[in-house]
This record gives C-alpha cells, sequence and structure tokens, in this order.
C-alpha cells in the first residue's frame, strides 16, 4: 500500500514540476475527471434516494433558504481559491498547481479551503434537492475520504515541492475547517 501511495505522490509531483506544455495538456483532462467523479456522486445520491424510496427530508421553502447560503458561499469560496491560484500562474488542478506556495487570502485559514466550498456546495445541492444519501452520506464519506486523499497524497508532494515552507504553513493552518485543527 505504501508503494502505491509513492507511486501516486511521484506521478503527481513529476506531473505538477513538468514542462508548462505538458501541464497545460494535462489539466483539460484531469479537470474533466474530476468534475465527472463529483457529478457521478450527485447523480449516484438522487439514484441511491428513488431506489430505497426516501422522501426529501425538508419542505420546499425552506430547502432554498438553507441551502442557497450554502451554495452561494461554497461557490464563491472555491472561485476565491482558484482565482488565487490564476493569480499565481497555477490552476485548481493539482497537475497545473502554482509555482509557489499560495498562504494567503482563504489559505491562510484553511490548508484546502477550495475543497471546503466544495463540501459546502455538495451539502446546498443535497438540501436543495432534499436528497438524504447526498446531505448525510455521499458527502461525509467524500470529505472523508478527501482529507485522507488531502494527509496522504497531496501534502507529502507539497511538502516535497516546497519543503519547510510548506511545513511551516502546515503547523500554523487548519486542514479544512478555520477553527478546527
Amino acid at each position: 500500500m505504501k508503494a502505491l501511495r509513492e507511486s501516486i505522490i511521484n506521478i503527481i509531483y513529476e506531473g505538477a514540476t513538468s514542462t508548462k506544455r505538458i501541464r497545460i495538456l494535462l489539466t483539460p483532462l484531469v479537470g474533466f475527471i474530476f468534475f465527472c467523479i463529483i457529478s457521478l456522486l450527485i447523480l449516484v445520491s438522487f439514484f441511491l434516494d428513488r431506489f430505497f424510496g426516501f422522501a426529501e427530508f425538508i419542505s420546499k421553502p425552506l430547502e432554498i433558504m438553507i441551502s442557497m447560503p450554502l451554495l452561494i458561499l461554497g461557490s464563491c469560496l472555491w472561485l476565491w481559491c482558484a482565482g488565487k491560484f490564476f493569480k499565481t500562474k497555477g490552476t485548481p488542478v493539482p497537475i497545473n498547481p502554482p509555482p509557489k506556495l499560495v498562504t494567503d487570502g482563504p489559505y491562510a485559514y484553511s490548508r484546502n479551503p477550495m475543497m471546503t466550498g466544495l463540501f459546502m456546495i455538495m451539502i446546498g445541492i443535497g438540501i436543495l434537492f432534499g436528497s438524504v444519501t447526498l446531505t448525510f452520506l455521499i458527502t461525509p464519506l467524500f470529505v472523508f475520504m478527501s482529507i485522507l486523499e488531502f494527509k496522504y497524497i497531496e501534502e507529502p508532494e507539497l511538502m516535497k515541492r516546497f519543503g519547510k515552507n510548506y511545513t511551516d504553513y502546515k503547523e500554523k493552518t487548519p486542514i479544512i475547517i478555520p477553527w478546527i485543527r
């Protein structure tokens, strides 16, 4: 298992430090794959709700009142993070990251605020459509798996690429939620 993890870390590192041409070619592909995974998780949730006969768990006006702030805040946070990456000549796609460590803006409060925004969006979609599965099963499971991926794949790659700068940043900044260390 450790060898597989090291191989994945090395693939990401090689991609992130490869030529600009290769990174530009791979960025849309890797971004599309990630988008497809998220979309598939949402669609599978809706299917499971129907399959198990789960009724919407919240009334219509309340769905909108609760979900809209989550969707808006999550989208704004995700876009703010993406904007930070674009300003430093990188993208949100791990194969074409910023060439320097981004530690300001939302990254001053969380090491992975982009995923925090995505989690808010997924829960917002779950609430908006009254999906029990997306809100209470798939999104929390995705959060857990994302944290594992971040801790065991992404962070070792970031430490390999940025060294002590990342280690210092990691020590003072929470992983996902700003007030939880």
